[in-house]
Formats: C-alpha cells, structure tokens, sequence
C-alpha cells in the first residue's frame, strides 16, 4: 500500500477505543488498512470489512 495520500483525503472515525482515534470524529494515520472479517462472506457491510489498522489504546 503506498505511503502517501492521494489527494485531500481525510479518514473519520468514531472508534474511541482506537489509539489512533483524534478527538472522537477521526483517525490521526496517514492512511488505514481495510481487510475483510474471517470467516463472513454474507454481504452485509457490518460483516464484510474491518479496519485493520485498529489498535486499542
């Protein structure tokens, strides 16, 4: 995955639980890692992709 943004992106979050959670409404990387759940295959997007670049504080 590249290091740089491409464009104006910004990433918001609402995940406290996250270290890299800033202020409540985003997320203070540069860029997130997006990987599917294991083992769900069902379509629904609560099932489909988790944030893999969540680390708990």
């Amino acid at each position: 995955m590249p290091k740089q943004k491409a464009g104006c992106q910004t990433i918001g979050c609402r995940v406290a639980s996250c270290a890299y959670n800033k202020s409540g409404c985003s997320c203070d990387l540069d860029q997130i890692e997006v990987q599917p759940r294991n083992g769900c295959h069902t379509g629904e997007p609560c099932d489909e992709s988790l944030c893999g670049s969540y680390k708990s504080r």
